[in-house]
């Protein structure tokens, strides 16, 4: 099999690999399709939690090839998406070899049938909102306003569930046009540009929209996004953070927290999301596809990563593409 390794810092190449064999309680999944994530170009470029060589690739979907003994082989030729995380803590894409593969393995009991018509390439995106369902169970119901921080799909999809529930204000920050017209789209009636805003991020939220925000999101992974959100949080409120802050430290004063009788929430992954996110997926509730804004052959690996790190304001995920 081909397989795009992570074999050093900043360094993927184009690799042949032993096709995989299932274990006991195991799937071979073909890839069809895989996206490409924020979190993989930091795990490319080097750092504590997987070492080289690694095969990266959490936002997957593809076809059951082959079952290891103990599983139903009713599940052959089936498409799919799964759960990541294996029952040693591991995840696939980190851990485990991942959609940058021609072929992977899971386990059977994390397996989620798809329909055999649903494109492999919107079905990738079902990891991600996964993650959102996940988070949204944490913050509970909310009667509005609600502000989103991040334009990414993770943000995005923050917003389209929102809005299924009948909210009508939401309210989203981010920096790329094109993502804050999906926001308008998915359902946002505010959205901020945060390259307009001054020094003091929070003012300028407050400036442009005046109302207090009894939940607020944040999916970017920036303190001072997270700093900001603290402030504009109403008392009494749900402060969820949802992005991936790396060594980054916030600095409010725990004063704010106490006095205004804030609740800090934080969200992990995707645990026991699964089924709703697939439901949602296939029932076209949440409009997964428009998310994907470039394809390409899996070969062509490299220019899709460029894409995705250059920020380009047409770009929202780029999907690399088994034949």
């Amino acid at each position: 099999m081909k397989s795009i390794v992570n074999t050093g810092p900043h360094r993927l190449e184009w690799l042949d690999y032993p096709l995989p064999q299932p274990g006991a309680g195991q799937v071979r999944i073909r890839t069809g399709a895989c996206g490409i994530c924020a979190t993989d170009l930091e795990m490319i470029a080097g750092w504590d939690r997987t070492g080289f060589p690694a095969t990266p690739g959490h936002e997957w979907a593809g076809t059951v090839d082959a079952v290891g003994p103990g599983v139903d082989p009713a599940l052959l030729g089936c498409r799919c998406v799964a759960e990541n995380v294996w029952a040693d803590g591991g995840e696939v894409g980190f851990e485990h070899p991942g959609g940058y593969g021609q072929y992977l393995l899971t386990e059977a009991a994390n397996v989620q049938r798809l329909p055999a018509d649903f494109p492999l390439a919107t079905a990738a995106l079902i990891e991600p909102l996964a993650v959102c369902v996940r988070a949204l169970r944490r913050l509970g119901p909310c009667a509005g306003p609600v502000l989103v921080f991040g334009d990414g799909p993770i943000g995005l999809l923050t917003v389209a569930l929102l809005a299924r529930t009948g909210l009508q204000d939401i309210a989203l920050v981010g920096g790329r046009e094109q993502r804050l017209a999906l926001a308008r789209e998915f359902g946002a009636r505010h959205v901020l540009n945060y390259h307009t805003f001054g020094a003091d991020q929070a003012a300028s939220i407050r400036n442009d929209v005046r109302m207090d925000f009894c939940a607020i999101v944040e999916a970017t992974g920036s303190a001072t996004a997270a700093n900001a959100a603290m402030q504009l949080v109403a008392r009494e409120g749900r402060l969820l953070v949802l992005g991936d802050y790396g060594r980054s430290r916030a600095d409010f004063t725990w004063n704010t927290l106490l006095l205004r009788e804030i609740t800090l929430l934080g969200s992990n992954a995707s645990a026991g999301a699964w089924p709703e996110a697939v439901r949602l997926a296939v029932a076209g509730q949440v409009p997964l596809h428009k998310l994907v804004t470039h394809r390409l052959p899996a070969h062509q690996f490299q220019q899709g990563v460029d894409i995705t790190r250059s920020r380009r304001g047409d770009v929202v995920k780029v999907i690399l593409e088994w034949a």
